[in-house]
């Protein structure tokens, strides 16, 4: 929560004789956020000028394959100010209708692999990863694609998530923001991973993933694909806004950070799992998940229950793709992150 200021009695009034009164003390909350950002500086950034679109990440999440076909359709049409390059990421993959080929290759994209010398065993998603990043990157250089939006599908409850490694990319979550504020009836959130970056957004200045759930791999669904479509239509829109000088307002923002990864109970000598999702859990991402809660259902029928010592929110509960990983869930915090105004940075 933000501190109140001295300059700003009226706010601090209200929240010290409506402490009784949550509804106006959010009021009086938001009242202060505004006054409070006013006085805010805007922070002006360079020009979001070269954007890729990827899709087929893996190769069996359909709505990124079709979306990223119908861009390329579109070829010759040209934003104003940026240039937009689209990627079939893992080709093969997507041919054989596969999450990938020999290894993920959105786990690929780690500085030693990137950096590996490539032989005739090296596995094909290695060779991939290296290859886009010579032609997104290098990561980490001035030549770097300004901003990559990687398409995924998820069959979790998941709605539509920004995943990212940072809480403090401001055009990122300006962009999440601007989707927020335009798809009112899709849950619209901003998921972050404190680990070494490895996906194929991590290539980028401000690269992200553009996940949207649920729905099967190897399906697509109509509503989940326009979903997609419209979640990329404005966030070329919100691009094209700021590189021709719109002022973005700052905002307070929830934000989620992975914090636990759960696997499922498994047999001690066989190692297969002995239980599944319990039917209170499934579908209910971010959600909050106390201690005590049913967590699963082992095939024998016994309820075992979460055991961590604070409410956490679920993601990715009952992900297809994740039975292999070992993950049942992750676990993420939510917090608030004042968003400050930015607005182009003009030479």
């Amino acid at each position: 929560m933000l501190p109140f200021q001295p300059e700003f009695p009226l706010v601090a009034g209200l929240c010290m004789y409506m402490t009784e009164t949550e509804q106006f003390c959010d009021q009086a909350i938001k009242l202060h956020f505004i006054h409070f950002n006013k006085k805010m500086e805007v922070v002006r950034l360079p020009a979001v000028s070269r954007v890729a679109v990827c899709g087929g990440t893996h190769g069996n999440e359909l709505s990124g394959v079709y979306l990223v076909r119908e861009l390329q359709k579109k070829k010759g049409e040209k934003a104003d100010n940026f240039s937009l390059t689209t990627v079939m990421s893992n080709p093969r993959a997507v041919e054989q209708c596969r999450r990938y080929i020999e290894t993920d290759l959105n786990r690929c994209f780690t500085t030693a692999i990137l950096s590996a010398p490539v032989s005739g065993e090296t596995p094909y998603e290695m060779v991939r990863a290296q290859e886009l990043n010579t032609l997104l990157g290098p990561r980490g250089t001035a030549k770097a694609t300004d901003l990559i939006c990687d398409l995924h599908n998820t069959t979790a409850n998941m709605g539509l998530c920004f995943i990212s490694s940072s809480d403090s990319d401001w055009i990122r979550l300006h962009i999440c923001k601007h989707l927020q504020m335009e798809m009112p009836s899709v849950s619209v959130r901003y998921l972050t991973f404190d680990t070494e970056p490895s996906f194929l957004s991590s290539v980028a200045k401000h690269g992200f993933a553009m996940e949207i759930g649920p729905q099967p791999h190897g399906v697509v669904r109509a509503d989940t694909f326009n979903t997609m479509k419209e979640g990329v239509r404005l966030m070329l829109d919100w691009i094209q806004k700021f590189n021709s000088g719109v002022l973005f307002d700052g905002e307070e923002m929830e934000v989620y950070t992975v914090v636990e990864t759960i696997d499922y109970p498994r047999d001690a000598e066989t190692h297969l799992i002995t239980a599944t999702i319990h039917p209170q859990l499934q579908d209910q991402d971010f959600s909050l998940l106390h201690p005590g809660d049913p967590l699963f259902l082992t095939f024998s029928g016994n309820t075992v229950t979460y055991k961590g010592t604070e409410a956490l929110h679920p993601i990715f509960v009952n992900e297809c793709a994740y039975y292999e990983k070992h993950i049942a869930l992750q676990l993420a915090q939510k917090k608030k992150v004042v968003v400050p105004s930015i607005q182009l940075k003009r030479d």
